[in-house]
């Protein structure tokens, strides 16, 4: 049994993840805990809020947004019937990241599935986004899905590295649990933006990953280009990838990818969910 945790706040953006989450393990037994998080400041600007005790307005917000996650379920239960699925909702008010790492310790989540939010995606993204905040600050897998993907087959998957750690076979273990449930096959990628060697370390990460999963069907490829996203983009195109694993631990290589300092557009993000694996 898996259990799965969706946030949401009730957009197309947020249903599209849902959808998505629910197809990816439509042939597994899970528990999807749906939770909207009401912000803080959700509400309380302007003048009628000075008459409204704290108490009141968040007992108030918090039953309109019980109320919209009951016509979540209502529509849920339209989708075909898969007996393998539960759903549980809650509504709650509070911080984002604060409620998901409580969540995720008291029902021992397996995974967060959560749309990346705007007309981009992650095109342009900034870490101080709700999707970039609970990437790098809850120690939970997660599943980004941009509102533009649409579930079919998991059959090849992108797993770009700078192979300068060693990752823990915790994380390893969670990248072929997954590989095993789709049936799927892995890339390696490495990009040199000088079309530099491998160094010793390097070399031996690689090794290491290339011998952990010699009983799947697991390449090596070797990309030179001067940017590292717009090489991960193209080779995602050309391998037709239906899906890009990256482990929160190398947070430097992370960050050169997912968070741009500028806005840029990383058009890869637009279709191909993005998993980024936790070591805890």
């Amino acid at each position: 049994m898996k259990n799965i945790l969706i946030p949401t706040d009730f957009s197309e953006n947020a249903w599209n993840a849902l959808i998505y989450g629910i197809s990816f393990f439509k042939k597994t037994r899970c528990t999807f805990h749906i939770v909207h998080i009401n912000s803080i400041n959700t509400n309380s600007s302007g003048e009628a809020a000075m008459y409204v005790s704290q108490e009141l307005l968040e007992k108030t917000i918090l039953e309109e947004s019980t109320d919209k996650l009951e016509q979540l379920l209502k529509r849920i239960e339209h989708l075909p019937l898969n007996t393998k699925h539960k759903f549980n909702t809650l509504a709650l008010y509070g911080f984002l990241t604060d409620h998901l790492k409580k969540q995720v310790k008291e029902k021992k989540i397996d995974l967060i599935v959560m749309g990346t939010k705007g007309s981009s995606g992650l095109k342009a993204v900034s870490i101080g986004s709700n999707t970039g905040n609970v990437i790098t600050k809850v120690p939970c897998t997660i599943l980004a899905v941009p509102e533009m993907a649409t579930y079919h087959n998991v059959k090849e998957v992108g797993f770009p590295s700078d192979f300068q750690l060693k990752y823990d076979y915790r994380v390893l273990d969670t990248l072929k649990d997954i590989l095993f449930l789709k049936n799927a096959d892995l890339r390696l990628l490495h990009v040199s933006p000088r079309g530099e060697k491998m160094n010793a370390t390097q070399e031996s990460n690689k090794s290491l990953l290339l011998d952990y999963f010699k009983d799947l069907n697991c390449t090596f490829h070797f990309v030179t280009g001067k940017k590292i996203d717009e090489s991960i983009q193209c080779f995602s195109e050309s391998r037709n990838l239906d899906l890009v694993v990256m482990v929160a631990k190398n947070l430097n290589f992370l960050e050169r990818i997912l968070f741009r300092p500028t806005v840029e557009k990383v058009s890869y993000h637009i279709q191909i969910p993005f998993l980024v694996i936790h070591e805890a």
